[in-house]
């Protein structure tokens, strides 16, 4: 009888042992956030935001219209010299190219003609002027004398201030010259070329670049979300990752009929000059929408066998795994459609890491 009392408590200790045993590995399990994990983590809440959104164009570097320059030649001849290439920096004045004319010596016999029928009409006036104080002619001889005399004046001025606009001097050589300082940035012109006489197409070009757009293209189902001064970031292909900020200076309300588009310009300071006419570009235009969502950083998203997680902090010892449905992402913050209720306290920074440590 005792010994059966003896094996009846000694099962009941075992049993109450194994019990214990088991409600302790079960206590281990459940996860609580260390102190060492609670110093990698930050914590936000969760706000109702205005949804801000963005357009992605595509865009290139371009002169400002009002710093550029395109030269033509004003006579035909033989090219003799071209002294500069493209994406040189030019002063005003300086010689582009020589240009070998028959058409300046044409102006230089205008030249010779206007200064010695100048000289002919002022000697005509003396005499008419002396003929009538001798009472030989009369005072409408003298009025003829003095209009030769102001034709011939004006015909000299003209002539000489052609040659002055087009620095032409007394030879059949003609300089083209930069009529700004700036870069050359297009050229099509070559030694030993001969230009036909009333060329029409210009030879360079010379912009200033200090200042420059950049000319994006938006789309006819676009145009009604943009707006002037609209905020705007430039990522250049040549720098990627550098954002350059600037806003919409001007909409070109002209539909290009090939692309479809809307062309729209945005100003941006180039110091050093390092954008360069034509680099391509990526053009992200802010708006907002007419709506608010919840809002949270991106980083705090998790995703995971194609669904979206945000981790939702209640306690050390109490930390949600939530799927949230994400409306979208612009500017580094995301908008959530539903699973997430305002004034939620989440985990953003190493929200992954806690997520592989409860989820695992």
């Amino acid at each position: 009888m005792n010994a059966s009392k003896y094996l009846f408590m000694a099962a009941t200790i075992l049993t109450v042992a194994a019990c214990k045993g088991k409600t302790e590995e079960i206590k281990s399990d459940k996860f609580v956030l260390t102190d060492t994990m609670a110093r990698r983590i930050s914590f936000d809440t969760v706000k109702r935001q205005q949804v801000e959104n963005e357009l992605k164009l595509t865009g290139k570097i371009t002169p400002e219209d009002n710093k550029m320059a395109n030269v033509y030649a004003i006579v035909g001849g033989f090219v003799t010299d071209v002294n500069v290439t493209l994406g040189d920096f030019v002063q005003k004045g300086q010689v582009l190219a020589v240009i070998r004319s028959t058409e300046i010596a044409d102006y230089e016999k205008q030249l010779r003609e206007a200064e010695s029928d100048l000289a002919l009409a002022e000697k005509n006036l003396k005499v008419a002027n002396e003929l009538y104080e001798s009472k030989l002619n009369s005072e409408r001889d003298v009025v003829a004398a003095q209009k030769e005399l102001d034709n011939a004046k004006a015909e000299l001025a003209r002539i000489q201030e052609v040659m002055r606009i087009y620095r032409i001097s007394k030879s059949s050589i003609y300089n083209v010259v930069a009529p700004i300082s700036g870069f050359v940035v297009d050229k099509n012109i070559t030694s030993a070329l001969q230009l036909p006489s009333g060329m029409t197409d210009h030879i360079f070009t010379i912009a200033q670049i200090d200042e420059v757009f950049v000319t994006a293209n938006v789309y006819e189902t676009d145009i009604s979300k943009i707006s002037l001064n609209m905020p705007a970031q430039v990522e250049m292909l040549s720098y990627p990752g550098k954002m350059l900020s600037g806003k919409v200076d001007k909409i070109l309300n002209i539909i290009d009929p090939d692309t479809r588009t809307l062309k729209v310009r945005i100003k941006l300071p180039n110091p050093g000059f390092a954008l360069k006419p034509d680099m391509a570009s990526t053009v992200y235009l802010h708006y907002t929408e007419n709506q608010q969502m919840p809002a949270v950083p991106a980083e705090s998203i998790v995703f995971d066998k194609s669904l979206n997680y945000i981790m939702v902090y209640h306690r050390a010892d109490s930390i949600e795994t939530r799927q949230v449905e994400p409306y979208r992402t612009t500017g580094g913050k995301t908008y959530i459609q539903s699973g997430l209720n305002v004034g939620e306290k989440i985990i953003v920074k190493n929200a992954l890491m806690v997520y592989d440590a409860i989820n695992d």
